[in-house]
């Protein structure tokens, strides 16, 4: 399972990615809750959660051309000294009481915009350090599992410190663990990109070409819009299950946002194990359908217990199915492309994850949280259904045709 962590620079990386994971797991529930607790809009949570992701729909694709134009290490201690000034400044702002509405859509627009570049930089760079390319499935695995403990742990921790020691220290402590990151990357050695020459407009264009031509690669990324907008929407209304439905405090909405970080811990785990990739559509398949009961619960289920299933089966759901993808997409491509077809992804996946926040606050103002997701529940099985009759046996026809 942890067979990538033989090569230095991969472990270089692993560690500093955890602590700089962790971090940022503990902002992130510190934010939406500070803003709840602040104005009790669920609009509000939306539209912030919106800005951080948003421009990964939008910079992304634009980054994978300039990411495959650059020194892939280099850049990325850049940006995370930029993270750093980030969140730095949420802890200033909310020092000084003036962490107001425009000022967190603001910040969040930032970070959406240096994430939009550093997601598909670090996914890119992974290839580069990890000397056996047999392994390179594996690391990806240990790459998610980084997310998906940290999803796990970070919450819960975040409500405790939240407690202890306030919002504001919890920005600094994430502000903190860019730079471990950076130190990271910085140890790394003899790590040599492959740089791509042409105008910035016709290299976007290559990489747009080549997954639109790919059969397989077009249709997991339709797959990863659908399940993004609906399954991953619940993120959004957390504080408003944690502390209007369960009549909780800071903990509970770190419990919650754990149940979900278990189910994509152990998807990671078990792919980090997993030596074949084969029937990986119909798996995917498996996990949306996982999803969609996880949105029904959260629908019409009731109480703790209902909550934390439905929260373990998203997470498990989404979890496998983004790392599947993932990992598909950077075994069949080759260097040259990877930066634009790993952008392509990320912004696919994250730029429709903030599209489907943004509806479902906006809804969540207007009618019951739990129709919001018995809506999105509906939809993923809509789409269930429809991809099992036509596009699966698609799929399986071009494999044996290949």
């Amino acid at each position: 399972m942890f067979h990538s962590l033989i090569y230095p620079n991969f472990r270089n990386y692993f560690i500093g990615h955890s602590l700089s994971t962790l971090g940022t797991w503990i902002q992130q529930v510190t934010l939406a809750w500070i803003i709840y607790e602040l104005t009790h809009s669920t609009a509000l949570l939306g539209i912030v959660g919106f800005c951080a992701l948003i421009p990964q729909l939008l910079v992304s694709p634009i980054a994978g051309a300039w990411i495959d134009k650059v020194d892939k290490r280099k850049t990325l201690i850049v940006i995370q000294f930029l993270l750093f000034i980030q969140a730095i400044a949420l802890g200033v702002f909310y020092h000084f009481q003036l962490l107001n509405s425009a000022i967190l859509i603001g910040l969040s627009l930032l970070l959406g915009i240096l994430s939009a570049i550093d997601t598909p930089l670090r996914q890119s760079l992974l290839s580069l350090i990890i000397d056996d390319k047999k392994a390179l499935p594996n690391a990806l695995a240990l790459n998610a599992m980084i997310f998906n403990a940290s999803r796990f742990i970070g919450p819960p921790i975040a409500g405790l410190l939240i407690a202890l020691i306030g919002p504001e220290n919890c920005f600094y402590l994430n502000a903190m663990s860019y730079l471990s990151l950076a130190l990271g990357v910085l140890l790394m050695k003899n790590v040599q990109s492959t740089i791509v020459t042409g105008k910035m407009k016709s290299v976007m264009r290559e990489g747009f070409d080549y997954v639109y031509q790919h059969e397989t690669f077009k249709y997991l990324m339709i797959t990863v819009v659908i399940l993004n907008i609906t399954a991953s929407s619940y993120v959004a209304l957390l504080p408003v299950y944690a502390k209007d439905i369960l009549q909780g405090d800071e903990k509970t909405l770190g419990i919650l946002w754990g149940a979900a970080g278990i189910g994509s811990l152990i998807s990671s785990m078990l792919l980090a194990g997993q030596k074949s990739f084969q029937q990986v559509h119909r798996k995917i398949l498996l996990n949306i359908l996982a999803c969609a009961i996880g949105l029904l619960l959260l629908a019409v289920g009731h109480g703790y217990t209902a909550f934390l299933i439905a929260m373990f089966l998203l997470g498990f759901g989404i979890s496998t199915t983004n790392i599947s993808t993932n990992i598909i997409l950077q075994q069949e491509t080759p260097e040259s492309f990877r930066g634009r077809v790993v952008s392509i992804y990320t912004s696919t996946r994250f730029g429709f994850d903030a599209l489907g926040g943004l509806f479902a606050g906006l809804l969540a103002s207007l009618i019951a949280p739990s129709n919001v997701m018995l809506i999105f529940a509906v939809c993923l099985c809509t789409y269930t259904v429809y991809h099992w009759l036509k596009i699966y046996p698609k799929l399986l026809s071009n494999k044996k045709s290949a």
